[in-house]
């Protein structure tokens, strides 16, 4: 049996809700948390929750949260055992991964071998060959010659998608209609593709037209076995990024759920895959599924799958890395009742959903039985412009599907934000669509189902009312003022540090 590490010092690699998120499950483990924080979010809920914290620079994650040696050389300095790197910034940077374990510092995490293998959307493909994972009819290496490509797209049939290898966010794809056009979407998205990811390597799928977006979560631990957590659904996306997820899936049958838990159990064993990962995959309406890619880390939307198992992701992720086996097999999994996140987002869904920043002049959150907000706000706090517009992840469970989206809708009436535009206006329209409701939806939910006016609804004369009254006792309470200091500190020697 492998050693059995003990971790005493946890530090966590970034920032807001899910800094908040890891610390709470150490601090309940007996383990001690460091922040890091950037001169943005000096006065940041994580920064004041955590045991010790620490700045790393100024706002720009490029000055800030992704300064890899500098995080090292803090953890050095202050005797950190192992590093959660949450999602985002450097949790699927290889890179960082090897310096992390060179340092001697557990990443709790994948291995860098394995976030090469799957971070590399051709690489991931030509690993799981030969393991019985169902592909998208395409090519499973780089294509640079367009005569080449045209063979290919006539093979596998137009309509054709050509997508960077390197990429995600939906930059580098394009879709092909008809051959005239492969050769200038070629270079557009092999340019698109080296100014986003330094890498301009494209290849050629099949378009599935109206695919639903389902993701299995795994957890593989250091001895050999693997586990699935049933999926999320996660169709409801703008810019090929998600707003809505849930789980389970409504169109799911039993056993297409447990030949896609086995296809992701699979994937994980072509990379040796360890700790918490998600896999994949593209939905037809047929139910045919296919691989799509694997995200070595947590995800933002992990706790519609803790709200289903009862499971603890971060609790497993540190249990993993300290070498722990898995304290359950398989058939021990079960799926209770149905839950359902919304990511709220500061951004205006009348306005094509493009950032609105601002400070939260009032921030109320929901509560009451099923219901969970993951955030790293508080009222009088500024959205910063220099990361993700995302406020909060709001969670709901429930005993069924229909009564949790019912929850959520009540949850999302009783969340009070103002000062900034917001998601949940959208978020309500989608638990209300007739589409969303049956399950009758896939990734074009949006383009197909909603037009910005459908949110313009006029107030009534009490909402006329109460709104008056509440902006008169904003526009007469004191504002307290916050000063900042000002930190130029740039070797290691010069960091501000606070301890509690």
């Amino acid at each position: 049996m492998s050693h059995i590490k003990s971790f005493q010092k946890i530090l966590v690699a970034n920032r807001g809700e899910i800094a908040l998120r890891v610390m709470r499950t150490a601090r309940e483990m007996g383990i001690r948390t460091v922040a890091v924080y950037s001169e943005a979010d000096r006065l940041s809920p994580h920064v004041l929750y955590a045991d010790e914290a620490y700045c790393l620079g100024p706002a720009p994650s490029s000055e800030s949260y992704l300064k890899a040696d500098t995080i090292l050389a803090l953890c050095k300095e202050i005797g950190v055992d192992a590093i959660h790197p949450g999602y985002g910034f450097l949790s699927e940077n290889a890179g960082f991964a090897r310096a992390v374990r060179e340092a001697g510092i557990t990443l709790i995490g994948p291995s860098p071998e394995a976030m090469d293998v799957m971070g590399s959307k051709l690489a991931a493909k030509q690993a799981v060959k030969g393991y019985q994972v169902p592909m998208v009819p395409g090519t499973d290496e780089a294509v640079s010659d367009p005569n080449e490509a045209k063979k290919i797209a006539e093979q596998v049939g137009y309509p054709i998608l050509i997508k960077a290898s390197a990429g995600g966010g939906g930059k580098g794809m394009r879709v092909v209609e008809k051959p005239e056009e492969l050769e200038e979407q070629m270079q557009r998205a092999s340019s698109e593709a080296i100014s986003s990811f330094g890498d301009g390597a494209v290849f050629i799928e099949k378009f599935v037209g109206s695919p639903r977006h389902i993701e299995i979560q795994v957890l593989g631990d250091t001895h050999g076995n693997i586990v699935y957590l049933f999926e999320r659904e996660c169709s409801v996306q703008r810019r090929h990024q998600k707003v809505v997820e849930e789980a389970p899936s409504s169109i799911l049958t039993p056993e297409v759920r447990k030949a896609m838990g086995e296809a992701a159990v699979n994937v994980c064993k072509a990379c040796n895959y360890t700790n918490a990962g998600t896999v994949e995959f593209l939905v037809d309406d047929q139910l045919n599924f296919y691989f799509l890619e694997m995200n070595t880390r947590l995800q933002v939307e992990h706790p519609v799958t803790e709200m289903i198992t009862g499971l603890d992701l971060v609790r497993e992720q540190i249990r993993i890395a300290m070498g722990h086996p898995l304290s359950y097999r398989q058939e021990d999994l079960r799926i209770h009742g149905h839950a359902v996140e919304v990511r709220v987002y500061a951004e205006d869904p009348t306005n094509n959903f493009l950032p609105d920043i601002g400070t939260l002049q009032v921030y109320r959150r929901p509560s009451g039985p099923g219901i969970r907000v993951d955030d790293g706000f508080e009222q009088g706090m500024t959205i910063p412009i220099y990361y993700d517009p995302m406020i909060s992840k709001l969670i709901v469970h429930a005993g069924t599907r229909e009564e949790a989206m019912d929850k959520m809708v009540r949850a999302i009436d009783d969340y009070t934000i103002s000062g900034v535009k917001t998601t949940l206006p959208f978020c309500r329209f989608v638990m209300l669509h007739p589409a969303f409701r049956k399950g009758d939806f896939d990734t074009h939910f949006i383009t197909r189902y909603f037009k910005p006016e459908m949110l313009e609804t006029p107030l009534s004369a009490d909402e006329k009312e109460a709104l008056s009254v509440l902006l008169s006792e904003l526009s007469t309470s004191s504002k307290p003022t916050v000063r900042i200091e000002n930190t130029n500190g740039s070797s290691a020697s010069a960091w501000k540090k606070r301890a509690w």
